[in-house]
């Protein structure tokens, strides 16, 4: 019987890849929520959470960039025509991040309101990438896939 799920690498019997994504996701989602704290509050504390979280993030994220690299070794997988905007829309959240990196190494001051900014971006294209996952996760579950 064929892989129901066209991800090679799996956790228990789950895929591995939307596991590791999910990672990413949630460090960028606590440093956008800790730059917006610190310009609630000037506490220089917040924005160093952020620098953490975000470099956190981008480790993750590379781990993740690695298993889709693995994932990416199936001729079916490839033919999805939802791959492509999937793995640009990972990739520019990546971009993103690495340039939030940048920001953030600044004093605090000075990567605020800029930081903040590209958090939220992160944040949002990240979210749409993990609709066109679900979406693609689903595809391969329900005879998309195969």
């Amino acid at each position: 019987m064929p892989d129901p799920v066209p991800l090679r690498t799996r956790a228990y019997g789950l895929p591995l890849h939307p596991i590791v994504l999910g990672l990413p996701f949630v460090c960028f989602l606590a440093a956008m929520v800790t730059d917006i704290a610190y310009v609630r509050t000037y506490d220089i504390a917040w924005k160093n959470f952020s620098d953490w979280l975000l470099a956190g993030g981008m480790v993750l994220g590379a781990l993740g960039a690695i298993v889709g690299l693995v994932d990416l070794a199936r001729p079916a997988v490839r033919a999805n025509r939802l791959l492509t905007p999937y793995a640009i829309a990972y990739a520019v959240a990546m971009v993103l991040a690495l340039i939030n990196n940048f920001i953030h190494s600044r004093d605090a001051y000075g990567a605020m309101p800029t930081g903040l900014i590209l958090s939220v971006l992160t944040v949002l294209v990240l979210t749409g990438a993990a609709g066109l996952g679900a979406i693609l996760l689903r595809q391969s579950r329900f005879g998309g896939l195969r």
